[in-house]
């Protein structure tokens, strides 16, 4: 089985060790290096009809990297496009959910397909749109996320309310609804207003047993920081 390591503090490397005739395959340009003894192709994974709904249900790559160990034992170094921490999770008894440009790399055996989720989530929760990509199968699994990253563990009566813009993966076991932090009259539709408006108030409550894996920074945030570094935006 190949053995996936997160190296480094500050933008960590994915390190993966294979063994000849071992396989992973990770999101396009995530190679840094490999060794000799490893191959490097492009391929749509599952084919057309499966690459197409990644790219335009999850803004993934359509095409994808894959990785052999074709000539012997090999390492590889990955990296994520935008800095951030790595989480990776075992699938097998459980599958996980990923969040739109999550996903980072996995073994050969790991599955990813895409589902529709309810409306709410798909409007409101900024985690993926009408459709998410599934991870099932059996392997490891790389997601990342922007700023460090941490793992919730959600208990039976012990509810979790995370802010919906740092959500990156979870358990698909896991029961999520979109909820509204602020309490205000005026109604559903005031709340909504006042949350969309002020930039805060959107969450996603998980419930049941199983991970939930969070970012410390939102993509909005982020893209809104490099922008400030743009010539007469603000600097």
């Amino acid at each position: 089985m190949a053995q996936f390591t997160v190296t480094g503090d500050v933008d960590p490397f994915l390190h993966i060790s294979l063994q000849r005739g071992e396989k992973i395959y990770c999101e396009s340009n995530a190679m840094v290096m490999m060794e000799n003894a490893l191959e490097l192709k492009g391929k749509m994974t599952g084919g057309l009809g499966s690459a197409l709904m990644r790219r335009f249900a999850n803004g993934e790559s359509f095409f994808q990297q894959h990785i052999e160990a074709v000539r012997g034992d090999g390492d590889c170094l990955l990296s994520p496009t935008l800095p951030g921490a790595i989480q990776v999770v075992d699938v097998g008894a459980t599958s996980y959910m990923i969040t739109d440009g999550a996903f980072l790399a996995a073994e050969s055996g790991v599955n990813l397909n895409v589902r529709t989720q309810s409306l709410g989530s798909a409007v409101f929760g900024q985690t993926g749109g009408f459709f998410i990509c599934e991870a099932t199968g059996t392997g490891k699994l790389a997601v990342s996320g922007f700023g460090s990253s941490f793992v919730l563990d959600v208990e039976p009566g012990k509810d979790v309310v995370i802010d919906n813009a740092h959500v990156v993966a979870w358990d698909s076991r896991l029961h999520h609804e979109i909820s509204v932090t602020t309490q205000q009259s005026g109604g559903l539709l005031g709340q909504l207003v006042n949350s969309v408006t002020s930039g805060e108030g959107m969450v996603l409550k998980f419930s049941g047993t199983g991970k939930v894996v969070i970012c410390s920074r939102s993509r909005e945030n982020f893209i809104s920081w490099l922008l400030k570094l743009l010539p007469g935006n603000g600097r």
